[in-house]
């Protein structure tokens, strides 16, 4: 039996209701109307209003409300109005009702960011007109991330948002300790290892949390909601199946409370062990390609790869170039055929696997020490001149 769909929110609110959050990027508290809901595409009409101040206890503590006007960065005077998700995320609460102040559908869909396009509107008006920077949010790749934990400085509350990508190996124990004040976290890698995972427990003021690509977590490691309080966005992906099966039946029960929750693409070793090397393993899980094709595509790449670095470990360049030629050739045509029936190779898809090829010539080039330049021109020529997706 197929799971009943929700017909409401699973917290409630209703077109008319006004909302506030703490925005980070203002450091006060913000408000926004619900203009309509959508039971078909599960979403909400978040129209954003002009005030910012002290936690409003009714809607009397914002004044005359007024809707956000935008003439930031291009916006020419529109109105700050986005479909978001219709579950309200946990640090956002009712304050009151009253009439629609825009009683138009928006078309655009964005996240629940309640507070940013005020702050970025104020520092505009003020006359910043580069990009957005908050010195609260950082970026860094997990080597800079690691080589920084590894020095003695002290801990910076003043960070409450940190993105790290390309992780390799990171110590949970010391990026908590380092950075106690997280509000958002962001960690992936190519199947990178975190230790420690169970250090992020500390971290008390966390509203959002992704992980993607990332393996060493176990049931022990996992978040309990009792020390995340504010957790409203959960998001997990390509991690251990033990651990995301746990976090799973830990979390699901607060998504009434207005914590999303998202965990896909949980790997059993032995998937692990088959699909490290494979630049397409993400195409396991995605909503619209199916496991057969899947394993079918994984298959494809496979035999190509071992034809390319047959062809590229000849000693004679020219043999090597027209085989090229004739393995992209083979590969589009593969792959007109297993998109033919039902097409599923969207945007996403055509760049990845033309990214696949690149990676096989990259690795050829290292195996052999040598340029293969001429070589992947007539593969990838070959492949765009074959190619029907």
């Amino acid at each position: 039996m197929a799971p009943r769909m929700p017909s409401a929110p699973p917290r409630p609110i209703a077109p008319g209701d006004v909302v506030a959050a703490f925005s980070e990027q203002l450091g006060q508290w913000s408000a926004a109307q619900i203009t309509d809901l959508s039971q078909q595409w599960k979403t909400a009409g978040v129209l954003e209003l002009d005030w910012s101040g002290p936690e409003p206890a009714s809607v009397a503590d914002l004044g005359q409300p007024a809707p956000l006007r935008l003439t930031h960065h291009g916006w020419r005077g529109s109105l700050s109005h986005v479909n978001c998700d219709w579950l309200l995320p946990r640090g956002c609460k009712v304050i009151a009702t009253m009439p629609l102040l825009h009683p138009v559908q928006s078309m655009t869909f964005a996240g629940w960011r309640i507070g940013l396009q005020l702050a970025m509107q104020r520092r505009w008006d003020a006359g910043n007109y580069g990009p957005w920077h908050d010195p609260g949010q950082v970026t860094r790749s997990g080597a800079e991330l690691s080589e920084s934990l590894a020095s003695p400085d002290g801990p910076r509350p003043d960070i409450w948002s940190l993105t790290v990508s390309g992780i390799t190996s990171l110590d949970c124990a010391l990026l908590a300790a380092r950075y106690p004040a997280l509000s958002r976290l962001s960690l992936s890698g190519n199947f990178g290892v975190l230790t420690s995972a169970s250090a992020l427990n500390q971290l008390a003021r966390l509203k959002r949390l992704l992980i993607n690509g990332l393996l060493g977590m176990d049931p022990a490691d996992c978040l309990h909601p009792g020390h995340v309080p504010a957790l409203e966005l959960l998001e997990l992906h390509n991690i251990p199946r033990e651990y995301a099966t746990v976090m799973r039946s830990r979390w699901r029960p607060q998504v009434p409370a207005g914590t999303r929750v998202a965990i896909t693409g949980a790997r059993e070793p032995e998937w692990l062990a088959e699909n490290l090397g494979n630049p397409l393993r993400d195409w396991d899980g995605r909503a619209h390609i199916s496991r057969t094709r899947f394993t079918s595509a994984t298959a494809h790449y496979k035999a190509t790869r071992t034809a390319i670095m047959q062809a590229l470990s000849a000693a004679d360049s020219e043999p090597a170039t027209a085989r090229l030629e004739q393995i992209g050739r083979q590969y589009a045509e593969m792959f007109n055929a297993l998109d033919r029936r039902a097409p599923f190779t969207e945007t996403v898809e055509r760049e990845e696997l033309i990214d696949a090829l690149d990676l096989i010539i990259n690795d050829a080039e290292a195996m052999t020490g040598k340029n293969h330049a001429a070589a992947r021109k007539a593969l990838l020529a070959s492949v765009e001149k074959a190619r029907d997706w």
